[in-house]
Formats: structure tokens, sequence, C-alpha cells
């Protein structure tokens, strides 16, 4: 049996893009941390239009749905960092709907651009 279809490792300039949007990623899960608590109804809907124009911008440049879970996996890194108590007693995230919606809105829709979203084919079917 030939298993050389199932998996392979992508190229040096693909992981690279891969960590790029994870740090893209990354850095749209802070701005939407700050934006959302800054300006709430509207700051609340900028950020989560942010995390899936992110993500399912990742899926179309990479032609893959790895590129929409690495951009998802470092907006996800970032949101819990910044959920995390500190010992000073310091938070970014207070306990209220906003907070909870961008949370939970964001790891929803990063999750739905990621497996949900149809990869573009190269002949353009």
């Amino acid at each position: 049996m030939d298993n050389s279809g199932l998996f392979t490792v992508p190229g040096p300039g693909r992981l690279a893009a891969y960590l790029g949007l994870a740090v893209l990623g990354f850095v749209t899960g802070v701005a939407g941390a700050l934006v959302q608590g800054g300006w709430f109804p509207g700051g609340l809907l900028l950020a989560l239009l942010a995390v899936g124009g992110l993500c399912y911008g990742s899926v179309v440049a990479t032609r893959s749905r790895i590129g929409g879970a690495a951009a998802g996996t470092g907006w996800l890194v970032s949101v819990l960092i910044l959920a995390a108590g500190r010992p000073e007693g310091d938070f970014l995230f207070a306990a209220g709907l906003g907070s909870y919606a961008y949370l939970l809105g964001g790891m929803g829709v990063a999750v739905m651009c990621a497996t949900v979203a149809k990869v573009p084919q190269p002949d353009g079917a």
C-alpha cells in the first residue's frame, strides 16, 4: 500500500507563510481585544470581522485550510494569554457580554473559516 499521497511535508516557504499568518493572527487578537473593549458595540463587530477576514483570507491566500488554522491559532494564543489574570490583579478582559462574545464568537468564526471555507481550485472551478 502506497502512503505517499496521504501527507506531504510543506516546503520552507510555505512553513514561513504559516508562521507569518500565526504572527498576524496574534497581532489581530491583541488589537481586537483592545478595540472590542474600547468601542463596545462597533468595536466588537470590527474585531470579529477582522478575525473572520484574516482566517478566510489566509485560506484563500495559501489555498489550504491550514493557512486559516494557522491564523486562528495565533489569534487564540493571544486571546488566551490576554485573558489570563496576573498576580497583581490586572486583566484585559472584563467580565461582561462583550468580552465573552469576542472570545466565543472569535473562536467560532476562526473554526468556521478554517474548516468550512471552500478552498479555491487552481483551474478556477
